[in-house]
């Protein structure tokens, strides 16, 4: 089992920069995959950006490659998403999610059923 707890959401203005914090409890936290989604009233949660256990592996939405930024700190159970140039559309609640990575170190998930473990959500609002 593992437990996320997002934070560092808030409201920034457009062109601004935000970053979030996941941290994990347990001690097998780089045994597991972990990644970003989002969710914006009326629309499905949808992926931003994974990270492969090592964090040798990443992979990113077309809508934020080249803005945002994951990575992680095994030492510190912690994954973060840095996310830069932010628009309108980034507005949505922010979700960490993690699987256990039975296979190689370098898998990373895309999409929602990967995903074994939610956090709660922090919500990120991006003014125009």
């Amino acid at each position: 089992q593992v437990r996320l707890v997002e934070s560092g959401g808030g409201l920034v203005q457009a062109g601004g920069s935000l970053r979030l914090s996941c941290a994990a409890s347990g001690r097998t936290f780089s045994r597991y995959a972990m990644g970003w989604f989002r969710q914006s009233p009326g629309k499905v949660r949808e992926f931003v950006a994974g990270i492969s256990r090592s964090g040798g592996s990443t992979d990113y939405a077309d809508s934020v490659k080249g803005r945002f930024t994951i990575s992680r700190d095994n030492a510190e159970n912690t994954v973060y998403l840095q996310m830069n140039s932010l628009k309108a559309e980034d507005t949505a609640v922010y979700y960490c999610a993690a699987f256990f990575s039975w296979g190689g170190t370098a898998r990373v998930g895309v999409e929602r059923k990967d995903y074994d473990y939610w956090g709660q959500g922090t919500q990120v609002t991006v003014s125009s």
